[in-house]
């Protein structure tokens, strides 16, 4: 396939080549957060800007590692991850925000992913609904060894993944307000820790094409907590989750080695 830029040998949207960036990439929604992120890393370099994917690589304990934005959804991170894993990447890890819906979860707390509901569209076109989108067990351990050790209150279990921001926050405006509703019971119901809109995709695309892939979240709000007039601190700083997935980085490179 021909890229926007017209080169040879480059991703079609991430713009990138083998050796442009390192096995194990973190993956923010946020363009703005990549430059944050890369600040992170040993000597960053920006090595592509095309739409949404803004990619820096730079080393962590003298190992090649990447940080590339995916933008809003699971359509854009799944292109995302393909054409990462197509350039040499295997391991990644999403770092982002999400809407808690456990009342133990307030603002500023930690969320680690084991699995995603396939309340999105994208994981459709990859597998099967009773596919099960799930973490990789690895990067699990070592964002809970991460939380631990920089000691974060934070809790582990299945989020919930949605294409419609607003389905989600004002559901009663929708014409399928009944289903919305419904089911935001039902995931409470089943005990889900919070909702956010990639890790679905992205467990499934990373199972499809045999890698790895974990998610690490900072909780902006707690919306239950709010509705009962529970105390709802809203927190908007994801340095915290970053430096979980940093850490949790550094680990991943010291066991593989």
């Amino acid at each position: 396939m021909s890229n926007y830029s017209g080169e040879t040998g480059l991703q079609y949207h991430v713009q990138l080549k083998k050796g442009d960036v390192g096995r194990y990439v973190i993956l923010p929604g946020d363009p703005n957060r990549s430059k944050l992120i890369a600040s992170y890393f040993d000597n960053p370099v920006l090595v592509s800007s095309s739409r949404e994917y803004i990619t820096y690589s730079g080393h962590l304990n003298g190992t090649k590692v990447s940080v590339c934005s995916t933008g809003i959804g699971g359509p854009s991170a799944a292109i995302a991850m393909e054409e990462l894993v197509a350039v040499g990447a295997d391991t990644f890890v999403r770092v982002g925000t999400c809407g808690a819906m456990d009342l133990d979860l307030v603002g500023g707390d930690i969320v680690i992913a084991t699995g995603a509901v396939r309340n999105e569209g994208t994981s459709k076109e990859y597998a099967p609904i009773e596919f099960p989108a799930v973490a990789n067990l690895d990067i699990i351990n070592a964002l809970v060894d991460s939380s631990k050790k920089i000691n974060l209150r934070h809790k582990v279990g299945v989020v919930q993944c949605k294409d419609s921001f607003y389905g989600q926050h004002n559901p009663a405006s929708k014409a399928v307000w009944y289903e919305l509703e419904n089911k935001w019971e039902a995931w409470k119901r089943l005990g889900v820790l919070a909702s956010e809109m990639e890790s679905a995709a992205l467990f499934t695309v990373a199972s499809y094409l045999k890698v790895r892939c974990g998610s690490v979240f900072v909780v902006v709000g707690n919306q239950e907590r709010e509705a009962l007039g529970l105390s709802n601190p809203i927190n908007h700083k994801t340095e915290v989750a970053i430096e979980v997935a940093i850490e949790a980085l550094k680990q991943l490179i010291a066991t593989d080695k």
